[in-house]
């Protein structure tokens, strides 16, 4: 199964992707702000399909409708 950014390009293991609108953190008081970027994601299985981590977060788990490829 592929899996594919808002614009329709295939991400695979070890991309960098951005955050295209601000996200909360469940579980966290932080906002992940519109352009951040996350480097060497992960594919996973199910709704939330990227893993990855930020400068401030770790260990996200994210929809990929809300990021694009870099």
């Amino acid at each position: 199964m592929d899996v594919k950014d808002s614009n329709g390009n295939v991400l695979k293991d070890g991309d960098s992707v951005q955050v295209i609108r601000d996200l909360k953190v469940k579980h966290s008081s932080v906002t992940l702000k519109r352009g951040t970027v996350i480097r060497n994601i992960r594919l996973g299985e199910g709704d939330e399909a990227v893993g990855g981590n930020s400068d401030k977060v770790k260990g996200l788990r994210l929809k990929p409708e809300f990021l694009k490829k870099v």
